[in-house]
């Protein structure tokens, strides 16, 4: 039924969407610079503010060791930084009221903006949280004293051209709440956003700029590079640039603990600057004044290099960039998106072919669609049994982004419950679900079996091209090979075509891995943080679905593969004379036009 001929012929796309791809790449964006040296940043005060000065001067994080988001101690050390930060002359400062989900629950938070009028609109602003899940966590608060810092650098009489924000939030342990918050308030233009996070641990660990949002994109370029050049300049080391595999994963899975993640959802161009990446450090991680000294210099002239920039246009052009990024190049995402779709085009072209036979052939469609579709109801049904633990509060604090495990630790029990859902929705409701459909388990071992799944795979991969090209280029692999590995007229023995089938997944297998990697997640971490996305809402219910029905077509497979060598197109009986049975004059039967030759 799959003619290797549609299948040339429709490869045909996709070369000139290589082409165009080969000739789309750009080159990389240059960063700010500037020739102020940030010798006004003093480490040796901002430590001593922060932890205390050794002679009896008692710091934050011993005069408030417990800063659990809203908490009384989160409060009061909120109050403190606004004191702190009206001594500085020049800045406008305010506290602001709000509701949030935090790893604590729902809590009213509150959140200290000062502000210092620039000559032009345009603001550059400087986030850093305060709160912490563990007790003391030192290295958490290094970023609100490199934040009380600028305040006493940038007050009065230093003159700004662009109006300076310095922002102190609660939430940032574990979901974001305040910077979620800090997104929809923010008016007018914003040029850049730089999130401090640890800036004192000792031991460094890269990526120290992360860019990754917790939807579609990441960082504009340019104020990445920005940010990678201050480093590079006062540490004398190179920030990590992220590999291929990872800005893959990022980008078809958008997930991030930092506080960059909600600010870049919701429209700001962000940046975070943290030793160990948006990874939150161990509330035991030691610290370093030399490293606060370093890092908070980094952090300095990354605030001038913005001031500084040419205030006739837009320090960025776009609140986020979706470009991959090369060693030397950027390919742009529409170019991706017209590749991925050329290659999807080929699948759709060639499945809807052996579609059409088999509706020429009268073939079983609506039994084979309903047992592909009832493979992906345990799926669904684990989804949806996470969402109901969630909203009885079986789970605990389910914030709507996502939570590290130091936050919120994994829940065993919660875990087994959702598995024995899956295996109870395999063994019992899918097999009830096929008898009431009237969809047999004998369907998979038909020929045209593979056919429904590869059109079912297409159409779920077709829609999710439309929101992330990212996420429908894992798929490609798998509907390629599905195509050929599950069509009848392939022999093959029946080991090798499970190994196939299942190998089409990998790509889906190592984004997950990578993903898992550098987020620092252990395979239960990992099962424990996936529950928690889903319970949350951060995957949405439409993804969710078309997850589910990946997951449903990739046992479906497997399970046709597994069912055995379906019967060649030699094997089966013929019926119909045509180009592959017509023998020539004659092949009827003896005509009397053939003898008189």
């Amino acid at each position: 039924m799959i003619d290797p001929r549609i299948y040339r012929a429709a490869l045909i796309p996709v070369l000139f969407a290589f082409v165009l791809l080969a000739f789309s790449l750009e080159n990389r964006p240059q960063p700010l610079r500037t020739a102020l040296a940030p010798d006004a940043f003093q480490g040796k005060r901002a430590f001593d503010r922060a932890y205390g000065d050794g002679g009896g001067v008692r710091g934050l994080s011993e005069r408030f060791p417990n800063r659990r988001p809203g908490s009384e101690a989160d409060n009061r050390l909120a109050a403190a930084i606004a004191r702190q930060m009206r001594q500085a002359p020049g800045f406008r400062v305010r506290t602001a009221t709000h509701e949030g989900e935090t790893i604590d629950g729902r809590q009213t938070l509150r959140t200290v903006i000062a502000e210092r009028a620039g000559t032009i609109d345009e603001r550059v602003v400087v986030v850093a949280h305060r709160d912490a899940a563990g007790t003391r966590a030192e290295a958490e608060l290094s970023g609100t004293a490199a934040l009380l810092e600028f305040a006493r650098i940038f007050g009065a009489p230093r003159q700004t051209r662009r109006t300076i924000t310095l922002v102190s939030t609660s939430g940032g342990s574990g979901g974001g709440a305040g910077a979620r918050w800090l997104a929809d308030e923010l008016d007018g233009p914003v040029g850049a956003v730089l999130v401090l996070g640890d800036l004192a641990s000792r031991n460094v660990r890269a990526p120290l700029v992360t860019g990754w949002s917790n939807a579609l994109g990441a960082t504009p370029q340019r104020l990445r590079a920005t940010v990678q050049e201050a480093v590079r300049v006062e540490t004398g080391s190179g920030a990590g640039a992220p590999r291929a595999l990872s800005q893959f994963a990022r980008f078809a899975m958008p997930v991030t603990f930092g506080e960059q993640g909600p600010l870049l959802a919701g429209g700001l161009p962000a940046v975070l600057l943290s030793i160990g990446g948006d990874r939150p450090p161990p509330a035991a991680a030691p610290i370093s004044r030399e490293r606060l000294q370093s890092f908070g210099r980094a952090a300095l002239r990354t605030v001038t290099m913005l001031d500084t920039a040419p205030a006739e246009r837009p320090i960025v052009a776009a609140a986020s960039s979706r470009d991959l990024l090369t060693s030397r190049k950027i390919v742009p995402v529409w170019a991706v998106r017209l590749f991925t779709g050329a290659l999807l085009l080929t699948v759709l072209i060639t499945a809807v072919d052996a579609f059409a036979a088999l509706l020429r052939k009268r073939e079983r469609i609506g039994v084979r669609l309903r047992w592909t579709l009832a493979n992906a109801l345990p799926f669904a049904l684990m989804a949806l049994f996470s969402i109901a633990l969630a909203a009885v509060g079986l789970l605990g604090p389910v914030p709507s982004a996502p939570v590290s495990p130091e936050a919120l630790p994994p829940r065993t029990a919660a875990l087994l419950a959702v598995v024995l859902v899956f295996v109870l929705g395999w063994a019992w409701l899918r097999p009830a679900l096929l008898r009431i459909l009237r969809a047999a388990e004998q369907v998979r071992c038909e020929p045209a079996a593979g056919v429904i799944i590869v059109l079912v795979a297409t159409a779920v991969a077709c829609l999710m091209w439309i929101a992330n090209p990212y996420a429908a280029a894992l798929l490609i692999p798998a509907l390629h090979i599905w195509l050929f590995a599950l069509a009848p007229e392939l022999r093959m023995p029946r080991a090798l075509r499970v190994l196939v089938s299942a190998l089409a997944l990998l790509p889906i297998a190592l984004v997950l891995i990578a993903l898992a990697r550098s987020l620092g997640l252990g395979p239960v971490d990992a099962a424990w943080e996936l529950l928690l996305l889903a319970a949350g809402g951060h995957i949405s219910p439409l993804s969710l679905l078309l997850w589910s029905l990946v997951a449903g077509c990739g046992v479906s497979a497997l399970l046709v593969a597994a069912a055995g060598e379906a019967p060649g197109a030699d094997d089966l009986p013929i019926t119909v004379r045509g180009p592959r049975s017509y023998a020539g004059p004659g092949s009827l039967g003896g005509t009397e036009s053939a003898l008189r030759r």
